[in-house]
Formats: structure tokens, sequence, C-alpha cells
């Protein structure tokens, strides 16, 4: 790991659970430092959107690691903005309908996944200026990061978000329907085998419940060094 001296910036991570404000956060926090942002969910979206298009059932696991050998997944971080590929196919904008978001959580919960892409994402560990999002950077991914945040905010403040989301989105989704995916989408990510949801023993843990994103950015700018 390179020392303050030696990187470009600071490695930061953002772990919570959905609709924590982790995205919004994490992309506010990078524009302020003049860092990248990398939204490690991204990954896994790609996958799901894979699987769904490929028909395969995420309960094959013979199926499911020949699909991931098969295919190159990556991010390009440019401009704020973490942009998706599936082998040089660009598919950023696919990724955030709600039956994606659902697939990717059963598909984020399979350890082979997860191990699949853990070095397409700790790759960013040589380098410097990042804020990364996820669900398990600061445990699993980036476990030397720099600085570590867990982002966490109750049920109903994080349905409202994701309600309102949907509304901007033009999704049809109601306020029950988006409150029973983030309750079984917390049971998956805290329950799986594999990296569960946790805030890292030396994460600053932040509850946005009653907080605007600039004032968890300012909360969160007092935890890095030459910054605060």
């Amino acid at each position: 790991m390179k020392t303050f001296a030696q990187r470009r910036g600071l490695l930061i991570t953002i772990d919570g659970p959905a609709g924590a404000g982790k995205s919004t956060t994490a992309r506010a926090l990078a524009s302020r430092l003049g860092y990248a942002y990398l939204d490690t969910g991204a990954l896994y979206r790609a996958v799901a959107w894979v699987v769904r298009r490929t028909g395969i059932d995420c309960a094959d696991v013979g199926a499911m690691e020949a699909l991931l050998s098969s295919i190159d997944v990556h991010v390009s971080l440019e401009e704020g903005v973490t942009r998706t590929f599936i082998d040089n196919q660009e598919i950023t904008e696919q990724l955030r309908s709600p039956d994606i978001s659902r697939l990717a959580s059963t598909v984020a919960a399979l350890p082979h996944v997860r191990n699949r892409l853990l070095p397409i994402q700790a790759r960013y560990s040589r380098e410097g200026g990042i804020v990364a999002e996820g669900r398990d950077m600061g445990t699993r991914v980036f476990p030397d990061a720099d600085v570590k945040f867990f982002l966490e905010a109750d049920l109903e403040t994080r349905t409202t978000r994701r309600y309102q989301e949907a509304v901007r989105a033009g999704h049809a989704e109601t306020r029950r329907d988006i409150r029973l995916a983030i309750q079984e989408r917390d049971a998956n990510d805290r329950s799986r085998a594999t990296a569960p949801l946790k805030p890292a023993a030396d994460a600053v843990v932040i509850d946005s419940s009653s907080l605007t994103v600039d004032q968890v950015v300012e909360n969160m700018m007092e935890w890095i060094p030459g910054h605060s």
C-alpha cells in the first residue's frame, strides 16, 4: 500500500446499506476533493445484466462460473462518472432499472461472483485520489484504505429516498414495494457468507437520516487528513 506521500491522493471508502445515500455522497465527496468516483455496485449490476440477457440460472454455480470467465467486466472513471462495460460495450445507462437492482442483490450474495469481481475492484488500490462506495469496500476490497466511512439511515428514510429516485426515473414502484426490496437487500447483504455488510473496525459511522448530503460531506471532511 502506498503511503500518503507516495500517492496522488487518498483512497477513501464509503460502505452502507441500500438507500443510505452512498452514491450521492460519494459523488459529492469526490467532486469536493477533485477525486475519481468508483461505484463498485455497478460491477454487480453488470453481471446481473448479463445474467438476465443470457437467461442463466443464478443457482447454477457451474454456469455462473463459466459466464464470469467468458466476459470482460470493467469500469472507467471519467469526470466523476463510473462508466461500466461488458466486452467493450458500454451498458452504464442500462443498469438502474428495478429488475436489474433486484437481480444484482441476488448476484452479489454469491461467493463465486464476489471472488471474481474482487481483483477487478482491488486493482484500484494502486491508485490515489479515489472515493469508492459499496458494501465491503472497507472490510474486504480495500482493507488498507486511508479513510473509511460507513453510512447508515433508518428504514423509512431510505425508503423515501429510493421512492423519490424511482419517481424521477419514471419507474412504477410503490413505497411498499421499495420498502420490501430494501429489507430483502439488507437481509441478503448482512447474512451472506462472503464479506457480509458491516462497518470496518476502523470506519467512521455516520447516520444520514436527518442530514443533507452537504452536511454528511462536511462531516466526512473533518476526518480526511489535510482537509479538516
